[in-house]
């Protein structure tokens, strides 16, 4: 290696040349300096030290720019690691760039290269003879996964072979078919010579099944749901304690394998759904006929909650007339007598029991109401007559002479008034007449 390189020299050379003076004696002296760097140029060993290199410049142009000097030290300097390895990258860089772009799959830039140079070629032959193994070997496995399916895992696991296959086949370039470069095929076994009917056969074939594929998740997706529809009917059923739960979890029972039938026959998830039909039925049949033995409780308790349902909605906002009342009562006596008719053989007995017992609960407090609100109305029109004749005697001229009578008077109509119970509808009106009555009292009292 040279003491003063080339790129050094030549930075040197030119602010010599800036220094130098046009006449004899600055021609010299510029001679005389390049004559000295020219020496150290040809010299072989360690790169010129930054005192040396003033030494041999600065006796004959003190004025020499310090810059440059360090500027050509800088140039001088062997390149470093990291220098080589910019240069090493760059390179590379540039060479796997052209070849990306000589393998574009493009046959105006791939064929006059193959005839060429083929060997540039070598990482698209390595793709396709790739992708085009990884092809066959997916769809094969696919085929076996998707049509000879025994399980929904093979299904999903088929699905996933499916779009590998796909995505090796996309990759595939169309103009590729039938074509086999020598030099690359003398070395290696190459795989790809098949034809376009064979390549648009196996894209056929990859469209079926994902298809299939499609179907059969949505199959399976159906099984799923009517089988947890089975299995939840069946749940409620068994904890089901009124006969109206457990005709509701019927109901829900039935509908789940009407949901089970209708599963796709033709696919796996359709037969394996069959097989569940069989046993499912077997159950319901089961059940339904346990049912039946009860049916006769459930009909009468039906009834009679339809006539306590009804006689609840009479029941509310109350208070109520008398005649309402009596309807209620009717109607809860209707449900009363229903629920009675049930037998002790009767599956739902006992449960026909605890009704029965509430039904009558609520009898007895609606007679109670209709008591009450009988007795009320009685009190209320004793409490007006007694009024009207109360008024018809109170005159002026009386007050005097019969205070104590009307007093007896205005204390029976109060005390008739008290017998008018809360919650009735004569309430309002017999605490309005109270009121008037105590006011008539205040005035008569001495």
């Amino acid at each position: 290696m040279s003491r003063l390189s080339d790129r050094a020299f030549h930075i040197l050379q030119t602010e010599i040349q800036n220094c130098a003076s046009n006449d004899a004696a600055g021609q010299v002296q510029k001679e005389i300096v390049l004559r000295r760097l020219e020496r150290l140029r040809s010299q072989m060993g360690v790169p010129v030290a930054e005192a040396e290199l003033c030494q041999v410049i600065s006796d004959i142009f003190p004025e020499f720019s310090h810059k440059a000097i360090k500027q050509a030290l800088r140039a001088n300097r062997p390149p470093g690691i990291w220098s080589k390895v910019k240069l090493v990258t760059v390179t590379t860089v540039g060479v796997v760039g052209g070849i990306y772009v000589l393998n574009l799959p493009f046959p105006m830039i791939r064929i006059p290269v193959a005839k060429v140079a083929p060997f540039l070629l070598f990482p698209s032959y390595l793709s396709m003879d790739h992708n085009y193994r990884q092809a066959i070997s997916l769809v094969e496995q696919s085929d076996q996964l998707v049509n000879r399916a025994t399980s929904s895992a093979d299904i999903s696991l088929g699905g996933e072979k499916v779009k590998l296959a796909q995505t090796h086949l996309d990759a595939l370039p169309v103009w590729f078919l039938g074509y086999s470069p020598r030099t690359y095929c003398g070395f290696f076994q190459c795989g790809w010579r098949f034809t376009l009917d064979e390549f648009e056969t196996a894209r056929k074939s990859i469209g079926r099944m994902e298809a299939k594929v499609f179907q059969e998740q949505n199959a399976q997706t159906q099984l799923g749901a009517s089988d947890k529809a089975l299995n939840t009917a069946k749940q409620e059923y068994q904890q089901a304690k009124a006969s109206a739960a457990k005709a509701d979890a019927i109901a829900d029972w039935q509908m789940a394998l009407d949901q089970l039938q209708q599963v796709p026959s033709a696919t796996l998830a359709g037969r394996m759904a069959q097989t569940k039909l069989v046993a499912s039925q077997r159950d319901f049949e089961q059940v339904t006929g346990f049912a039946a033995g009860s049916a006769r409780t459930d009909t009468l308790m039906n009834a009679g909650m339809q006539l306590a349902l009804r006689a609840a909605q009479l029941g509310q906002n109350s208070p109520h007339q008398a005649a309402k009342w009596e309807q209620i009562v009717a109607l809860w006596e209707d449900a009363v007598t229903q629920v009675e008719q049930a037998s002790l053989a009767d599956p739902g007995y006992v449960a026909s029991r605890s009704l029965l017992a509430d039904y009558k609960k609520n009898l007895a407090i609606v007679r109670i109401r209709l008591e009450a609100e009988r007795d009320s109305a009685a009190a209320l029109e004793a409490a007006q007559r007694t009024t009207r004749s109360f008024l018809a005697s109170a005159t002026r001229e009386n007050f005097s002479t019969d205070r104590g009578y009307l007093l007896s008077e205005l204390q029976g109509i109060r005390d008739q008034l008290g017998k008018v119970q809360p919650g009735t509808t004569a309430y309002a009106e017999a605490q309005a007449l109270s009121q008037s009555a105590q006011k008539k009292l205040q005035q008569l009292q001495p």
